[in-house]
Parts: structure tokens; sequence; C-alpha cells
């Protein structure tokens, strides 16, 4: 983006926006050429053969585990010819079982709280932030925002290597304590009005802007999407992925539909204060509400959800 704004404008924005096809391009021939069907879904269709073949590519013990999928699939249908499964749809909005009510609890718990810490606001209003504390050419506002989307790109990837070895939990709260303190700072750095800014408040800005998307990359921007897909229990694992997702995107289009309102209505302070508050809030609902599910299997999983302390963490999911 920053070596196209020279483009003629007409050209420079359709651009900057047509780049974005690429990726999803690769992500086609890797799903046609390279990714197999999950176990569970082949085992659903009588399918144990090739469920089997994709579990020893994937796991250390595909027979035990190939059992367990077996089992779990078993427990999961009628018990009698007779009998009809219940509903997916009612079976979690209208009638839900506990174990099920405290997974959707976490899931939509998570994608409310990962859109309320005000990421979206800071990705598309950045240069208005930047502004705000005397950013006043347009390359070095263009250039500070390209600085963001680098540091959450590079923090991006560092889960990838730490959320089996740290825990969901640990990144989680590490990642909403990393934001709320950037937040704050943000918050402080923004105080002046733009008139008065200095370069110190700037750099602080910036820093502090850059500091919240690093800390929500290594936790809140992937991590939740794990461990919405671990929580789920097969049966129910579309539908309650596609109300995460949905919830996620609505609160997205609240937050950066309220941004200019909420900003000039309590100030540019303020309004960093509030999501440096619901990201408190977050931390809170992480750590009273989200068991560990680090090394435990979809069946663990189902059962630490269905027992009446499912929503403490247990000994196991407590970080040393």
């Amino acid at each position: 983006d920053f070596a196209l704004a020279d483009l003629p404008t007409m050209l420079s924005w359709r651009l900057m926006i047509g780049i974005g096809a690429v990726p999803p391009l690769f992500l086609a021939v890797a799903a046609v050429l390279a990714m197999p069907e999950t176990p569970r879904w082949l085992v659903l269709h009588g399918r144990p053969d090739e469920a089997r073949r994709v579990l020893a590519r994937i796991s250390g013990d595909a027979d035990r585990r190939l059992q367990e999928i077996v089992a779990s699939v078993r427990e999961a249908s009628p018990k009698s010819a007779g009998e009809s499964p219940p509903g997916v749809w009612r079976e979690i909005l209208v009638h839900p079982a506990p174990a099920v009510r405290r997974v959707m609890v976490a899931i939509l718990g998570l994608h409310v709280f990962q859109q309320a810490s005000g990421v979206g606001a800071m990705v598309l209003y950045a240069p208005r932030v930047f502004s705000h504390v005397g950013i006043t050419s347009d390359r070095a506002v263009l250039g500070a925002t390209v600085l963001l989307g680098a540091v959450k790109t590079v923090a991006i990837v560092l889960p990838l290597f730490l959320a089996d070895r740290l825990g969901r939990r640990p990144m989680l709260l590490s990642s909403a304590g990393g934001m709320a303190a950037s937040l704050l700072v943000l918050g402080v750095s923004v105080r002046a009005p733009p008139a008065s800014a200095t370069g110190w408040a700037a750099a602080t800005c910036v820093a502090a802007a850059a500091a919240f998307m690093a800390t929500f990359s290594l936790g809140f921007g992937p991590v939740i999407w794990i461990y919405a897909s671990e929580v789920l229990p097969l049966r129910l694992r579309a539908q309650g992925t596609g109300i995460g997702t949905a919830l996620n995107r609505v609160m997205s289009a609240v937050v950066g539909m309220t941004f200019i309102s909420m900003y000039e209505a309590v100030g540019m302070a303020g309004t960093f204060y509030i999501f440096a508050a619901l990201t408190a809030a977050a931390w809170v609902f992480v750590y009273a509400c989200l068991p560990e599910t680090k090394g435990r299997s979809l069946e663990e999983i189902e059962a630490l959800f269905d027992t009446a302390g499912a929503n403490k963490p247990s000994p196991r999911a407590t970080p040393s």
C-alpha cells in the first residue's frame, strides 16, 4: 500500500483492495490439493478407513484416536432406530444442555470481547488517531499505519509455535493484559488536543498502537478461533461456529460504525479508556470461565464442560 500511494488516486486504492484477492487463490489451491477431510466427518459418513489414513498423517496414535472418534459418534447417535436426533438449532438455542450452554457462553463471550477491545476501530481509523496527536503528513500517517500492519503480521505468526506449548488460557490472559495496558497508554497519549500535541505524544501514540496490535495478535486475534473449534461438540460445530462468527462480525460493525460518534462524545482518550475497561473485563472472563484445552481430545473437552465445575479452571489448566 505504501508503494502504491503515489499512483493516481483512481488507481491506487483499487490496487490496494485488489491485492487482497491474491491470498484466497492460494487458499483455494491448497484446499483442493493438500487439505484432507476431518477424521470425524469421515467417520460420520461411514468412511473409517479414510479417517485412519488421515489420522496417521496428523496423530501419533491413529488407532486409539480412531476408536475414540468412533465411540464419540456412536454416543451422539440415536439410541434406537425409532429415535430421531434432536434438532441442532433447538439444542443450541432453545433447550441447551448445561454443558452446551457453558460452551456457547465461552465462545460468544470470546467473540464479543475480541471486537469490544476496539481492534476494528484501530484498523479502520488509525490515520484519524495519528492525526489527533499531530502527525499531519499523509506519508507519515500512512507509514505509521503500515507499521501497525507489519507488527500485526509478524506477531500473529508466533501463536503457531506457542499455542501448544503455553496453552490457550495463558496466551489469552497475557494478550488481554497487554491490550488493556496498551490502550491505557494510548488514551494518555491522545489526551492533548491536536494543536498542542508534542513529538513525544505522537511517538508514544504510535508505539502504544503497535503494542496493542502485537498483543492482540498474540492471543485474542488467533487463539479464540482455536479455542472455539476445540470446545464445540462435533454435532454442533458448524452451527456453533456460524453463530460465533456472525456475532463477531456484528460486533466489528458496531465498533466500526460508532467509533467516530464515541470520540466526538467522550473524547479520543475517553474512547480508549472505555476499550481498556472492556479488555480488562475480557481478562476476568477468560480467568473465570474458560478451562484449558491444551493437550485434550474432543471427548475429554466435552467431559470437562459437562462437569459442574467446568466454568472454573482445573489444576491442569492453571499455568505454573
